[in-house]
């Protein structure tokens, strides 16, 4: 049995009324396509055309921001008086999408603008007081944050206190109590009424650009597409038609920049999607904050020069390369100090990349389906780090329970970044396992799983249909179908040190449906021969002009009892395990070489008993076989005793019984003549000899010899073995060495050489 990596959630059906029908018909819709949309919220006829047919004519008026008049009215007050404003952005793609459109709106108005990005190792999040001194000194009049700000207290008072403005625009979670701003704007504000709280900030930013150019300037649209998708926002409401304009206007882009970065990507403008945001052009834009100063970003997005842009493309690509290196290194670093029993996972390292530690948290996060923290230490002995939650939990309020031991915190509910000092982090850790232990919250991801269907079901036509829905995102992700009981073949591990997984999936309609799972390479013994609930989302593949449909595999699980094939030494030399797992021998000998290389649990199984006293206090949830039994029934006690569902075959059989056999009638007559001639052997230092001499296999000699004594025919007294002056005439199969030989032939024969389904009968009978 294997558990799913997600908790599936599964669609409530409803009965859909006849107008959203008669809806669905209009648009060419299939009718399948409606419970999706009646469970993503889309419940009425009108919201079936606004979605399939988002318009710019939509937007909601700007204004209806709470303090949109009163900044719109103190910047045009900036513009008369020619003060230099300052555009105080962020580090990430959403803040520099953001500082790139404000400073291009600013400057179509003549403005006398400037802008500053923070260094994320110098500067930190938000508003930096230093900062805001050294640009007042040169010169600052009026302070326009974008992305950030709603945190910035103890900067703005300070702005205050030097006679100069502060406007702020920002998305993220609002404090306890708000700055002292000249004026706030946010979808969210406690005093605005504004219809749709999940913009990006260059959202914000893009309404500010609407109210102060009194229209909706398309030409910025890339920008806002960029920033909206690389944020992962609500991609629903006013965010689906932005960034479905944003994507068009991304095709015909002008922007130099932009094409350059597309070009170092290898990807061309007329294939741009959202996919392409988050995979291509986000990652690069986001690396060079994370790694070095992100204000050249905007330099590179909003730059005339031809060459200038390709040269800061070209940086772009090889600082995101940087970044890829130093998240797998840390991240292998930081897995090491995952504590299972922990519900949240708080882990610091010395000397860690500051700025890839929001990527290593999502890693682990993703990996153990539980909200985890990464920190580092920093040069002023605190440790600074980001943190990434799973569905169920909302990271900002957990840790806002315990704000007062933290130095400083921000972010919203899926991410976080904070800095608390070490002598701290102990408490810390423990009150934020003692909050989500009283809560009863469960940390795991959840998977909507959209609807199921057989294989039978897939067709270019439900997929292309299916793909209506574009553009994917948060809340309206491409959607999830489940396949139940599908056998899957073929399988092989693609790419990279075979990370990723192609596989041929297959149920009861008989359909064969190709499939690949990106980092499921590993994964592929579980498909070894148990039905699996396969859980993927639609594609077409596209290759060699051929279009045909495809699985991508996002979850799966398998509900039977698993038996795995490890019994070639090929296999079982690299086996290791991260789930607890029980070593079971059946030779105390083998059991305790074992225990040597391995922290995980080895017991010998002599009987039932003392087997279940031995195991009753331990974990585990899978179980391997590391050698054979002489009893096969013994092998079937041990799996049924511990109750587990995932066996692993190894069944070593050092002395290979099956192979050599119980002797044949002329080996023992060689033998019984060789004893009578030598009278006395030394088998203790010449076994080997004796063997070679007589062309019998020494494992099977010492056996032979062994049922000699238990008959009679010989003594063994200090290694030497001395004949026996007329020993009572008995049967070989007397010998109790023999019947144990016996029974372990037909144990090693039935364990080493049954296929998998005859092992897995066998269990189950």
């Amino acid at each position: 049995m294997k558990q799913a990596n997600y908790h599936w959630q599964f669609p409530e059906m409803a009965e859909l009324p006849q107008k959203f029908i008669s809806q669905l018909k209009n648009e060419n819709m299939p009718l399948f396509l409606g419970q999706l949309l009646w469970q993503r919220g889309i419940k009425s006829a009108e919201a079936i055309k606004a979605f399939f047919h988002p318009s710019l004519d939509h937007l909601y008026d700007p204004f209806w921001l709470f303090g949109m008049e009163k900044a719109i009215t103190r910047v045009q007050k900036a513009l008369e008086n020619e003060e230099k404003i300052l555009i105080y952005g962020d580090y990430d793609a959403d803040g520099i999408t953001s500082t790139s459109l404000m400073k291009e709106t600013l400057e179509l108005l003549g403005a006398d603008v400037c802008y500053y990005l923070p260094n994320r190792f110098k500067d930190g999040y938000g508003p930096n007081i230093e900062v805001y001194k050294e640009k007042i000194a040169a010169g600052v009049g009026l302070i326009l944050t974008v992305d950030n700000g709603v945190g910035g207290s103890e900067a703005i008072d300070f702005a205050n206190s030097q006679g100069v403005d502060v406007i702020v625009t920002d998305h993220h979670e609002l404090p306890p109590s708000l700055p002292n701003a000249y004026a706030i704007i946010h979808p969210r504000h406690p005093e605005g009424r504004y219809p749709f709280g999940e913009l990006a900030g260059v959202g914000v930013a893009f309404k500010f650009a609407c109210a102060l150019l009194d229209e909706v300037p398309t030409d910025f649209l890339d920008l806002v597409a960029i920033g909206t998708v690389a944020d992962m926002v609500s991609l629903t409401d006013e965010n689906r038609a932005l960034v479905t304009f944003g994507l068009q206007a991304l095709k015909q882009t002008q922007r130099i920049g932009l094409l350059e970065l597309l070009n170092v990507s290898q990807i061309s403008s007329e294939a741009m999607d959202e996919s392409t945001i988050g995979f291509a052009i986000a990652p690069r834009l986001n690396a060079l904050g994370r790694l070095k100063d992100p204000n050249e970003a905007v330099e590179l997005l909003t730059t005339f020069d031809q060459s200038r842009a390709r040269h800061l493309s070209e940086q772009l690509d090889q600082v995101n390369n940087e970044r890829k290196t130093l998240t797998q290194e840390i991240t292998e670093e930081a897995i090491q100090q995952i504590e299972p029993d922990k519900k949240i996972q708080i882990i610091s390292g010395q000397n860690w990349h500051e700025g890839v530690l929001g990527i290593v948290a999502g890693n682990i996060a993703q990996k153990v389906g539980q909200p985890t923290i990464v920190l580092t230490s920093t040069q002023e002995g605190l440790l600074k780090g980001s943190g990434r939650s799973v569905d169920s939990v909302n990271l900002f309020k957990l840790l806002d329970q315990v704000r007062e031991l933290m130095t400083s915190f921000g972010g919203h509910h899926a991410a976080v970044g904070l800095s608390i000092t070490r002598e701290s982090l102990s408490y810390f850790t423990e009150k934020v396992n003692e909050i989500l232990d009283t809560s009863q919250i469960q940390p795991i991801n959840n998977l909507a799983i959209d609807t199921i269907l057989s294989l039978a079901d897939v067709s270019l036509q439900h997929i292309e249909a299916l793909q209506s829905l574009a553009p994917f995102g948060m809340d309206n992700p491409l959607p999830y179908v489940l396949f139940k009981d599908c056998t899957v073949i073929n399988t092989r591990a693609v790419g990279a040190d075979g990370k990723h997984l192609k596989l041929s999936i297959k149920d009861d309609s008989q359909v064969n449906v190709e499939g690949i799972g990106f980092g499921f390479g590993p994964d592929i013994a579980e498909f070894q021969s148990e039905p699996a609930d396969i859980v993927g989302q639609l594609s077409i593949n596209e290759w060699n002009h051929k279009r045909i449909p495809q699985i991508m595999l996002k979850d799966y699980r398998i509900n039977y009892m698993q038996v795995f094939d490890y019994r070639s030494k090929k296999y079982w030399k690299n086996l290791s395990f991260i789930e607890p797992t029980l070593f079971v021998s059946f030779s105390d000998k083998e059991a305790t070489e074992l225990s040597h290389k391995t922290d995980q649990p080895v017991v010998t199984y002599k009987d039932q008993e003392s087997f279940l006293a031995t195991i009753k206090d331990m974990t585990f949830q899978q179980m391997v076989l590391i050698n054979c039994p002489i009893d096969l029934q013994e092998a079937k006690n041990a799996i049924h005793i511990a109750r587990v569902s995932r066996v692993f075959f190894i069944c070593l059989a050092k002395d290979e019984a099956y192979l050599d056999g119980m002797g044949t009638r002329e080996q023992y007559a060689k033998l019984f003549q060789f004893i009578s001639k030598q009278q006395r052997v030394d088998v203790r230092y010449k076994l080997s000899l004796v063997a070679q001499h007589l062309d019998i296999p020494e494992n099977l000699l010492a056996f032979m010899i062994q049922v000699f004594f238990d008959l009679g025919f010989v003594t063994i007294k200090d290694g030497m073995m001395n004949q026996v002056e007329s020993p009572k005439s008995q049967a070989l199969s007397e010998s109790q060495t023999y019947q144990k030989r016996l029974s372990k032939i037909k144990t090693e024969e039935f364990l080493l050489l049954s296929d998998l389904p005859t092992l897995k009968h066998w269990l189950s009978t």
